[in-house]
């Protein structure tokens, strides 16, 4: 499932990001309102995690202009606990779910599940790079119709680089979405993780490249369709 998470605690959006992706979700991050709104407007989610609290404009103002343009992307509002003035603010201008921090990542996750079950009925999205598939339901990779069985790590690594396929993504942020927190591994150690993936994708059209300066890349030198 792929989330725009709208954070602008810096700590806690990295927490998120590395905890969902371990469990095979696809984090995005929007740092304030602006930032989610080009996301919003360039690329399709199944759900977005969003703060009230954003540095340049309060969340359900954001939440209202979502909706306002037609946008009905479901989405679960971050609140303090009993703030109950931004629930009901919050479900009359068309929020689908509430959750009081601190919160455990069990029930996002959970809540985050149901929201996309329940959501405009249509088939969850692929994402494709080349014969690389990700089915954001059954949080599954296929390559050439085949499963590739996949440790966490790899997992969280390989959904990081196919929800930017043909983009860099930075080695650091690379890492930080595939290592826990408290991890005592070094950045160094995503190199190891990628060489495990590369000997996977032996043989198949996809690669992941080493762009100097810029982090690593998925491809395929599959024609496009």
């Amino acid at each position: 499932m792929r989330i725009l998470l709208v954070e602008d605690e810096l700590e806690m959006a990295a927490w998120l990001q590395r905890a969902l992706a371990q469990s095979g979700f696809l984090p995005e991050h929007a740092k304030d309102a602006h930032t989610a709104e080009s996301m919003l407007d360039a690329a399709g989610y199944d759900a977005v995690v969003m703060d009230l609290r954003l540095p340049d404009k309060h969340g359900l103002v954001l939440l209202r202009e979502m909706r306002n343009r037609g946008d009905i992307t479901p989405v679960l509002v971050l609140t303090a606990q009993g703030a109950l003035q931004d629930r009901v603010r919050g479900l009359n201008l068309g929020a689908d779910d509430f959750l009081s921090k601190p919160f455990a990542l069990e029930e996002l996750e959970a809540r985050l599940a149901a929201l996309v079950r329940r959501s405009r009925g249509r088939p969850s999205p692929r994402l494709h790079c080349g014969p690389l598939a990700y089915d954001s339901e059954s949080k599954a990779f296929t390559l050439a119709g085949s499963i590739l069985h996949l440790t966490p790590r790899e997992h969280a690594a390989l959904a990081a680089l196919i929800v930017r396929a043909r983009t860099p993504v930075e080695k650091q942020q690379l890492f930080l979405q595939v290592f826990e927190q408290d991890s005592d591994a070094s950045p160094d150690a995503i190199e190891v993780v990628l060489h495990r993936l590369r000997k996977k994708l032996q043989g198949s059209e996809v690669h992941i490249t080493t762009v100097r300066g810029l982090g690593y890349m998925l491809e395929s030198s599959a024609p496009e369709d």
